[in-house]
């Protein structure tokens, strides 16, 4: 039987939304998960090599909220169900870049590295990843153009 979620799980939990809805992360969220659809590791790069620029910005305040809310449940600190009942978006980044991670990690390996591993330890994680995919797929080509 899987262990229940805590009150300190909910407060986590709670928190951790409540930072995400800071004004500036609320920014850096949207340009990560609607405009930023790099088709190459070098346009990923670009962005993260970028230093000083608003967007490298953005890559790096969205990728390190989510890894370090990542490293809360490898760490033992959250519930990973309640974890992954409760967030996508880094999962949805995580296949968004698919095409591009190997490349990405061989220059960079612990680029969303926590996040990785919650996919490859989590199977609800994984079938999470497994529908992104597919969705990504379905509307990648629309969101590219806009």
């Amino acid at each position: 039987m899987e262990k229940l979620s805590t009150n300190n799980d909910a407060e986590l939990i709670l928190k951790l939304y409540e930072l995400r809805t800071e004004p500036t992360m609320r920014e850096a969220r949207n340009w990560i998960t609607t405009e930023f659809w790099p088709t190459s590791a070098e346009e990923f790069f670009v962005v993260q090599r970028g230093r000083g620029t608003k967007e490298n910005a953005y890559l790096r305040q969205v990728t390190s909220y989510w890894e370090m809310a990542a490293a809360f449940v490898l760490h033992g600190c959250l519930s990973p169900e309640l974890f992954i009942d409760c967030n996508g978006e880094n999962i949805f980044i995580l296949a968004k870049l698919d095409s591009i991670i190997h490349e990405i990690t061989q220059e960079q390996p612990g680029f969303l590295a926590k996040t990785r591993e919650i996919v490859r330890k989590y199977p609800d994680a994984a079938a999470a990843y497994e529908r992104a995919l597919k969705g990504i797929a379905r509307s990648r080509p629309a969101l590219q153009k806009s």
